[in-house]
């Protein structure tokens, strides 16, 4: 699982927004062995438990007009910023 868990964080995407909890890309990979490590506990106690943690099931839904002076829903784009 480790493994895994390494290489998901290694392939992550950076410079995106954060979401509800603030923690950028940038900063779990920085964490290095001591976030994989996290990471891997936390992924394995939602495994056992089969619960995942609130914060985890939460986002924030944005809508971006997708030309300037965009009044109508249709044209809007929306775009969720979920924690990771």
């Amino acid at each position: 699982m480790k493994d895994e868990v390494r290489q998901a964080i290694k392939s992550m995407k950076t410079n995106k927004a954060t979401g509800p909890d603030g923690i950028s890309v940038e900063m779990i990979q920085s964490l290095g062995e001591l976030g994989v490590d996290v990471m891997t506990k936390l992924i394995n106690k939602i495994y056992d438990t089969d619960e995942i943690p609130e914060d985890l099931t939460k986002s924030i839904f944005i809508a971006l007009p997708k030309k300037s002076g965009a009044t109508e829903c249709e044209l809007h784009r929306t775009i969720s910023l979920m924690s990771h």
